[in-house]
């Protein structure tokens, strides 16, 4: 993808709220619906978090991340993750360059990287991301070399094939701050989707997204989110329901320290993509499922009754009193 023109200094968006606005809006020439991964990315752009997205093929997952660079002014690469994929295929390498050894950089150098069925590759080479998501760098032969920011990976996966696959470990897992299922269009939408132009079997209207903002703007909108106020009594709730995870007797493992760190900061964006300064317990009550699922491992005997994350976080909300 060719680099797209910075949006004038002075036109971008002021706020996380405007920002989806605008995006909405370019997005919608190339993607129908799917709102809700426009959010999602938009949260997860602001606190610095990665998306984890299972869906069948040709539910428009790469396309989206496509689009989504492009309005944003962000560079995007996508790695197809196979068998033989090596770490050095996503990170970089070093090179000979005349009789000096030179840093080579992999596709993880770039604002917007979608890690194509990501659970096809070894676990040696899916590691490979995990400094990348955790530190914004990479290490080579003990040298680190920073991630242009803001950095968002947006992995996925085929819920339906699962021969010949490698699950991502727990760590990895627990770095995403949030697995979203992708679905299939409604029955309108998936008529307006035919009715956009195409070339062939490819999108015509993917040049027609022009950038809306720039990755000075979103770093300027992430430091308000920071700045997003939380009461004690948000916090306790947080605390309580991560907790809750730990105790239900069909959870062999329970959401960790780090997942309430990213339930709260999801609240911090939900709140400003509300346009409000302040978290409701709202923001946390519905981001518990996508933030939270894909870190509780379920025992064997759950598994066995067809018990899921989902009805395991269905519990743990249930039994945690909802500040008022």
């Amino acid at each position: 993808m060719t680099d797209p023109q910075p949006t004038p200094p002075g036109t971008g968006p002021t706020s996380l709220a405007e920002l989806r606005t605008r995006l909405t809006g370019e997005i919608g020439k190339v993607v129908v619906g799917q709102t809700h991964l426009i959010d999602a990315m938009l949260a997860a752009m602001a606190v610095g978090g990665h998306l984890l997205l299972e869906g069948a093929p040709g539910v428009a997952k790469t396309l989206l991340a496509s689009a989504m660079g492009r309005a944003i002014g962000l560079d995007f690469r996508r790695v197809q993750f196979t068998p033989d994929l090596l770490p050095s295929d996503v990170t970089g390498t070093l090179t000979l360059r005349g009789a000096e050894l030179a840093f080579r950089p992999g596709p993880v150098f770039t604002h917007l990287l979608l890690a194509d069925e990501i659970n096809r590759t070894p676990p040696k080479t899916q590691a490979a991301l995990l400094e990348a998501m955790q530190e914004g760098q990479v290490t080579v032969d003990g040298v680190a070399h920073p991630l242009p920011q803001p950095f968002l990976v947006i992995a996925t996966e085929n819920p339906i094939e699962q021969e010949g696959t490698y699950p991502l470990p727990e760590a990895q897992l627990d770095r995403f701050l949030m697995k979203l299922d992708v679905g299939y269009p409604s029955g309108p939408d998936e008529e307006r989707m035919l009715r956009l132009r195409h070339s062939g079997v490819s999108p015509a209207t993917l040049d027609d997204v022009r950038p809306v903002a720039g990755a000075a703007d979103l770093l300027a909108i992430r430091d308000q989110v920071d700045a997003v106020t939380v009461s004690d009594a948000v916090i306790t709730y947080v605390a309580a329901l991560v907790r809750k995870t730990r105790e239900l007797p069909a959870v062999a493992l329970g959401a960790s320290p780090r997942a309430a760190v990213h339930l709260l900061a999801a609240g911090k964006a939900s709140a400003s993509l509300s346009g409000r300064s302040y978290v409701v317990p709202d923001d946390i009550v519905n981001l518990a499922v996508p933030v939270l699922r894909h870190r509780l491992i379920l025992t064997p005997e759950a598994e066995l009754d067809r018990f899921r994350p989902e009805d395991a976080l269905k519990t743990a909300l249930a039994g945690v009193p909802v500040p008022r």
